[in-house]
């Protein structure tokens, strides 16, 4: 059975995400690979420990931002 899918704003972008799942699962669903990124939801960073027992809430704002070299 194919999940239901929702949306929830992503660096201002409205995608896809299946109901119910982490922020560790959201990375997964969006082919993202978590070394050298950082997650805030709602304005607030969410540690990595985290990420796979935090929720994503589609009411909330995430950002998903890359930590690249240099300056």
């Amino acid at each position: 059975m194919t999940p239901v899918l929702r949306e929830i704003q992503i660096n201002g972008e409205w995608r896809e995400f299946v109901p119910g799942s982490t922020l560790a699962e959201l990375l997964d669903q969006l082919g993202l690979q978590p070394k050298g990124l950082a997650i805030a939801v709602a304005g607030e960073v969410v540690p990595k420990d985290e990420w796979s027992s935090t929720s994503v809430d589609p009411s909330l704002r995430i950002e998903i931002v890359t930590a690249v070299q240099g300056g």
